[in-house]
């Protein structure tokens, strides 16, 4: 599209930007499209304006008009990923500073890469069909033609007509609803977003959807089955909001609901506003993966706030996210709890990098995206090389609430806007100006644009790794007469975090068999629930050739969608299932395995 090409540059910003966004949908779970209606309140930003370009992806477009005049419109060339720019020609010409209503009547391919559609036997309750949407980073396009750049902000309101024995929701304020007066069957709920957002942050669900309030400005959402776990799983959210809000600034979009997708969403959560999107793999029972909560609430402030112009700056999304959502940690828990995932963190690095390879410029913290499709770019790199930056120049600049208050006074400065990484840059040195000699000592082009892992190594306390790393020894060092040493209390002085540790060390450790099985003996793993703990002990089951967990690890990477899991769990044990469950996959998680596979199509 026209305008990526020009924001990249942004000194030739796009002749125009979108302010709001008007959506009617009637969902077809038969044909599985969404029939839309779409009307854009668009400013012109340069005189003599007479066309306008807008992102779309295998869409239908029927009929398009400018102020009600039909306008007369073209599909350009399909590029591979970026779908095809939809060229409008305006009936008239207009001049900076006004505005234009265009509005577009399209339809969306049953193959949309924002929407899934599960059928109902893909659901928990097994009787009533389902669809969710995940449009980051630029799937916005397959469901509604738009700006679909983080480089243009607007406001929306949507109408959607859905079955009635079914429940819309979207990434907006909740605006009533009422039955649909050309189909007795069906109701028609409406949404409003009076905050400017990115595109990337529509989203939508549909399926026999129940709630639990969970605070005071906080429901949480999932079909009935697991409704009431959840609502226990989420019961810290207010807690965790206000802390949020101590550090970073008051919470703008009013309310803060939990969604709890079936198990094929393909990511740990999505932070889309007033409705955080999270997998059902979070729900372990102990309230341990409150961490991913606590980085979808940060995302609030950093990502849907203040937000990367261009995919090239996603670490300033992710890397700040992942430092507010550790400051949140430190705060509800401990400064211990934070160093330690920080420790996590840093190995959690070392493997993405190790993945793609230390030369890949994938692995920059601020990486050339031309022609390069942003699934494929997605890594864990933005998010920890990016906190490791932020961690680094916060034991520069005097600790963590010092630090701290550089994040807030950022956030304040580009609230409702977007950033590049160079704006950020010159914001530090701006903040910290009596500091900048430290500042000019930074490796900057070695932390932003060279690959591999950072050239410094943050220190951080190790007193809750050190625990994780003796009890992996003692397995590592046992030999047969001392197994029987091991007892169940070895693992109830771990919390969650810990337990994920010691399975990831282990994970590392060449490990036999007999071991293996002592070890489910004494700790009954197996029936462990949390997910991140699952994950880990069952690929230490395969990888030691014990026959009995490969049913459960393909169990696993079949029964959930979150790519995290999926991924490793098929590379360990798996062609032939791969290709048998395939289609139930998210179809950006199948495209993603079947690359590790090495599987054409």
């Amino acid at each position: 599209m026209q305008q990526t090409r020009r924001d990249r540059n942004s000194k030739t910003p796009s002749p125009c930007a979108t302010k709001h966004l008007n959506l009617i949908y009637h969902v077809d779970f038969d044909r599985h499209v969404l029939k839309g209606k779409v009307a854009l309140t668009v400013e012109v930003l340069e005189d003599k304006f007479s066309s306008l370009t807008l992102d779309s992806k295998d869409l239908k477009i029927f009929k398009v008009s400018a102020n009600g005049q039909a306008a007369q419109f073209a599909l350009g060339t399909k590029h591979k990923f970026k779908g095809s720019p939809l060229e409008i020609t305006l009936p008239f010409e207009l001049s900076r500073g006004q505005h234009v209503i265009v509005e577009i009547e399209y339809e969306t391919s049953p193959s949309a890469t924002a929407l899934q559609w599960l059928t109902p036997k893909q659901t928990a309750g097994k009787k009533h069909p389902y669809l969710f949407s995940q449009c980051q980073a630029t799937h916005c396009r397959t469901m509604v033609p738009c700006q679909d750049t983080p480089s243009v902000k607007h406001t929306y309101y949507a109408q959607v007509s859905v079955p009635r024995e079914l429940v819309a929701l979207m990434s907006a304020l909740r605006d009533g609803q009422e039955p649909d007066p050309s189909d007795s069957s069906r109701v028609i709920y409406r949404f409003r977003q009076p905050v400017s957002m990115p595109s990337y942050l529509i989203a939508i669900v549909v399926g026999a959807l129940e709630s639990r309030e969970i605070g005071p400005r906080s429901r949480v959402w999932s079909e009935k089955e697991c409704v009431d776990e959840a609502a226990f799983e989420f019961s810290e959210t207010e807690t965790m909001l206000k802390t949020a809000e101590s550090l970073a600034g008051p919470y703008v979009w009013s309310q803060y609901d939990v969604l709890v997708l079936p198990p094929s969403f393909p990511y740990g959560g999505m932070e889309n506003p007033c409705l955080t999107f999270v997998t059902p793999t979070v729900l372990a029972g102990d309230r341990s993966l409150a961490g991913v909560i606590a980085h979808e609430i940060s995302h609030s402030w950093t990502g849907n706030l203040v937000t990367n112009r261009t995919w090239e700056h996603f670490w300033l999304n992710e890397g700040h996210t992942v430092y507010i959502e550790r400051m949140i940690a430190r705060c509800m828990e401990s400064e211990q709890l934070r160093q330690f995932k920080g420790i996590g963190g840093w190995k959690e690095l070392q493997e993405s990098v190790k993945q793609f390879g230390a030369n890949n410029v994938l692995t920059n913290l601020v990486p050339n995206m031309h022609e390069v499709d942003t699934d494929e770019a997605f890594s864990l790199v933005p998010y920890e090389k990016g906190f490791a930056l932020l961690y680094h120049l916060e034991e520069l600049m005097g600790g963590p609430e010092v630090f701290m208050g550089f994040v807030k006074s950022y956030i304040q400065l580009f609230a409702y806007g977007s950033v590049t990484t160079e704006e950020w840059k010159n914001y530090l040195f701006t903040y910290f100006k009596d500091k900048v000699d430290i500042l000019n000592k930074v490796d900057w082009n070695g932390w932003m644009h060279t690959p591999g892992m950072p050239p410094v190594k943050p220190q951080y306390d190790t007193t809750m790794a050190d625990a994780c790393t003796a009890l992996c020894q003692r397995w590592v060092k046992a030999k047969e007469e001392d197994l029987a040493s091991f007892t169940e209390a070895d693992v109830k002085k771990l919390n969650s975090p810990q337990l994920i540790e010691f399975m990831a060390l282990l994970l590392q450790e060449p490990f036999l068999l007999s071991h293996v099985k002592k070890m489910q003996e004494v700790y009954q793993l197996n029936s462990v629930k949390n997910a991140e703990v699952r994950f880990r002990w069952l690929r230490i089951c395969v990888k030691a050739h014990w026959e009995e967990a490969v049913p459960l690890a393909l169990k696993m990477a079949t029964e959930q969608g979150r790519m995290k899991f999926t991924r490793p769990l098929f590379n360990d044990e798996a062609v032939k299932t791969f290709k048998e469950h395939r289609g139930a996959l998210h179809p950006v998680t199948a495209m993603l395995v079947a690359k590790d596979l090495k599987i054409d199509g």
